[in-house]
């Protein structure tokens, strides 16, 4: 049962997206037309599913800053497999595994070997951007892209949906039977809650810990899958803007609706790419809306810490008992 206060923060998040909206509607009619909402929309499921894979990694209270730089050599790897001639499939397929590889290295390096998370997911992201060079010596890759069918990955539409949002809303699906309605998923945030306590009531937390950044991976190399088949080219930069709005989306997401979950990042992605998408279509300069996700995600990230929802909560009650 839908308790009240989730009620609460779900009108105050519609409401929060109609004022955003509106701003930009009345700076530019040209936002809400059909064209912009399936531009806004795919730009959502590339940012959606790579923050869909940090939820899971910041609810067992970890970092992970390697996914760009994974991204990365998950695009290369996919782009050169298509220039080898290999079946769409199997490229697809080889792009996730080099994200679902890394995601194992990191997740045992925290959780078997007790290295620190951003340390560690910092080396192995700069490694994996390294490894990216050798395919082409950083030259994009789009030799046989018009051929091997990966374009259709942006251009088909399923249900009447583009594609892109299809693939997000089916990750959606999947994640949220996986975090929210398994006993699996209920181990992941007793993990993060308490791992002490959650691996004496006999919870695998090392195990769900590397599934997270295994997840978190594949996720992020699912997502630039999209981006190499909007822009019809691999390149080593290509995860250089997952960063930033994924941390935003997870954060801000948890914020508004008092944890991290699948439903509170779709709604923080949702948020920030209807920042993001309006202040393209001002021709914002990209270092002012730069500037503007960083804020949002130091407010996040401040909002989502216990010590300062405690602090705000005490003010709160003491303002009520004087009053």
């Amino acid at each position: 049962m839908i308790s009240g206060r989730l009620i609460i923060r779900l009108l105050a998040f519609v409401a929060l997206v109609a004022v955003i909206a509106g701003l930009f509607w009345t700076q530019n009619a040209a936002f809400l037309s059909e064209g912009n909402i399936r531009a806004l929309m795919r730009h959502m499921s590339v940012q959606g599913l790579a923050a869909l894979g940090l939820t899971f990694v910041i609810v067992v209270r970890q970092f992970d800053l390697s996914f760009p730089g994974v991204a990365s050599l998950g695009a290369m790897t996919l782009g050169w497999l298509i220039a080898s001639g290999m079946p769409l499939s199997v490229a697809v397929c080889g792009g996730l595994a080099v994200g679902i590889a890394f995601g194992l290295v990191n997740g045992v390096a925290v959780a078997r070997l007790g290295l620190p998370d951003i340390v560690t997911t910092i080396a192995t992201g700069g490694l994996a951007i390294g490894f990216s060079y050798f395919y082409s010596n950083g030259t994009s890759i789009s030799q046989n892209f018009f051929m091997s069918g990966i374009l259709d990955l942006n251009d088909r539409k399923i249900l009447g949906l583009d594609m892109p949002f299809a693939i997000l809303m089916a990750a959606a699906i999947v994640g949220f039977v996986v975090l929210h309605a398994s006993r699996f998923g209920r181990g992941f945030y007793a993990t993060g809650e308490n791992r002490t306590s959650a691996r004496f009531s006999g919870i695998p937390t090392r195990t769900l810990i590397v599934a997270a950044f295994a997840i978190c991976g594949m996720m992020a190399c699912l997502s630039i899958t999209l981006l190499v088949a909007s822009s019809g080219a691999a390149n080593v930069t290509a995860g250089n803007q997952l960063l930033m709005p994924a941390f935003a989306a997870v954060y801000l997401g948890a914020a508004l609706f008092g944890r991290p979950s699948v439903g509170a990042t779709l709604a923080g992605t949702l948020m920030m790419s209807t920042m993001l998408n309006g202040f393209t279509l001002l021709a914002i300069p990209y270092y002012y809306s730069d500037a503007i996700v960083s804020t949002v995600l130091i407010a996040a990230i401040a909002l989502f810490d216990p010590r300062v929802s405690g602090l705000f909560r005490t003010l709160v009650a003491k303002k009520d008992k004087t009053a």
